[in-house]
């Protein structure tokens, strides 16, 4: 092979990051413009809900106060909590600027985080292979081939989750993931001193390698979890490069890596290094090892590809990625930190990914390759068809009665009678998890947080449980209050007023009230 030859061949390797020829439309640029508008419009039309509530309050703390926000869900301060970090913060400044509420910045941040990961996954896909088609193959394995429990968690990027949990930091820390490891795979290929590179690949020299640490920096900031997986994916882009570690190499990688701890250290709002310690959230985690299999099997589906991947070489980057983000998993069954089952995403991707890659080749197929897509296209359509066609069928065209997306009533009725900061005691499920994203407080956070000390808000879940109780009396009841400055309550209709409290308003839809207690209570006038 002559020197021209790899010189055209690598440009081409290198523009493929940006899509392909200019002014030509890729497969991948038409059907990702699709989905991104189908998604987005699936994305809009159900009810924020679930872990939305969170993100919104934290966004309506940093828009009351910008350098010293509170604790996302409680009258306290907030110094310490992992939901102040940067890209929180701009969200925050963009509420500041423009007067949108914390639930309208979660909403429009969807299909924001949605061009982040189209974009991504097409840089990394283009970044392994020049075929056309294995970018789009990525995108519907990746959001079709996982299993057939239906699953809401964040970073499960599947049809349906999408539909709730687009406007999630993980969301856009996953996309970002996906650009990091495009140019990781840019980066560890200029490594490789038998092959000259020629054309744009993104900043150039020592301020690449700085720039591809700051990114990961930033991920590692935005979402702690997603962050795991993003740099145990690089560490596998990177050895799968390697031949042989000389010392530039060593030099600039260790740059990278310094690069992303100093954004990590700098960050003023909170500390990383003490999450890693933090068990607060692992016990709810424990359910997602559990349920495993059925959240994934239909990505193993992608086995046979990431199999012949490993024969032809098991440096493979795909191959490394699958074993070590699979070692990151199990890590966190056998040590109890169960939080890293939230890196699923990871081990599926390399299988889809691979799957897709395999299938994208040109025609025509062997046997082997017939049988694999046969297969495949019976597991994209059983994922469609038992967890992710309610997704995108409306239930008004729906013929078969497929599952919905969850819809959670809005909170807009008691949150207009609610002063910012306020303080309400719950017990009802959407209630605790929505109210504070409107600007009132909670009692009791219903999350933990390093921000507030775990025992303190266990104490405080005692206490709202004591107060909800039915013998509560109402001298223990005014006790609650007091400590923790209570103002109002939000009470399902299966639960008694207390003789106490005064009606303010009631939902239609749901049969809640909201109750003032507290201070001088006075009947409303309307």
């Amino acid at each position: 092979m002559s020197a021209g030859v790899l010189v055209r061949r690598t440009v081409r390797g290198a523009t493929a990051l940006r899509g392909g020829r200019a002014g030509r439309l890729t497969p991948y640029q038409l059907f990702g413009a699709l989905f991104w508008l189908v998604m987005t419009l699936a994305f809009w039309r159900v009810p924020l809900c679930c872990d939305a509530g969170q993100h919104a309050a934290v966004v309506e703390r940093l828009k009351a106060d910008l350098l010293h926000p509170a604790h996302p869900m409680a009258d306290l301060p907030g110094e310490g909590s992992p939901y102040y970090g940067p890209y929180a913060v701009a969200q925050g400044v963009l509420a500041r600027l423009t007067g949108l509420s914390g639930w309208a910045v979660v909403k429009l941040a969807g299909p924001v985080h949605l061009l982040v990961l189209l974009t991504g996954i097409g840089r990394f896909v283009r970044a392994l292979t020049p075929r056309p088609w294995a970018p789009v193959l990525a995108l519907l394995f990746m959001t079709l081939l996982w299993g057939t429990a239906r699953i809401l968690w964040s970073g499960y990027l599947g049809l349906m989750p999408m539909t709730t949990n687009l406007g999630y930091p993980s969301a856009v820390a996953i996309g970002l993931t996906f650009w990091a490891w495009a140019w990781t795979c840019v980066r560890a290929r200029e490594d490789v001193p038998s092959v000259r590179f020629v054309g744009p690949s993104g900043l150039g020299g020592w301020w690449g390698y700085a720039g591809i640490g700051a990114l990961y920096g930033l991920i590692l900031l935005t979402h702690p979890v997603a962050a795991a997986s993003a740099l145990t994916g690089a560490v596998a882009i990177v050895a799968s490069r390697q031949r042989g570690w000389r010392r530039p190499v060593v030099a600039r990688w260790a740059l990278a890596g310094a690069v992303c701890a100093a954004v990590t250290v700098s960050w003023p709002y909170y500390d990383v290094l003490p999450l890693v310690g933090d068990t607060g959230m692992e016990a709810m985690h424990r359910r997602l090892y559990e349920g495993m299999l059925a959240n994934s099997w239909l990505a193993l589906l992608g086995l046979p590809a990431l199999w012949v991947r490993a024969r032809r070489s098991v440096r493979d980057p795909l191959v490394l990625m699958f074993l070590l983000e699979c070692l990151l998993v199990a890590y966190g069954w056998v040590s109890g930190h169960y939080t890293y089952a939230r890196a699923l995403w990871a081990v599926l991707v390399p299988l889809q990914f691979a799957l897709a890659v395999e299938l994208a080749a040109p025609r025509p197929w062997r046997r082997a390759r017939r049988v694999l897509g046969g297969a495949a296209a019976v597991g994209v359509c059983v994922g469609f068809v038992t967890v992710h066609a309610g997704a995108v069928v409306p239930r008004s065209v729906d013929p078969v009665g497929f599952t919905q997306p969850t819809r959670w009533p809005s909170y807009d009725w008691a949150a207009r009678h609610i002063g910012p900061g306020e303080v309400v005691i719950t017990d009802g499920h959407p209630a605790s998890h929505s109210i504070a994203g409107y600007g009132p407080n909670l009692a009791a956070p219903i999350w933990p947080d390093p921000a507030l000390d775990e025992r303190e808000r266990e104490r405080r879940a005692a206490d709202v449980r004591a107060y909800l109780a039915p013998d509560a009396t109402r001298a223990e009841r005014a006790a609650v209050v007091r400590r923790y400055h209570v103002r109002w309550l939000l009470l399902t209709r299966w639960h008694p007023v207390p003789e106490e409290a005064v009606v303010v308003a009631w939902s239609r839809r749901t049969g809640e009230v909201l109750a003032r207690v507290g201070g001088d209570v006075q009947v409303p006038t309307r």
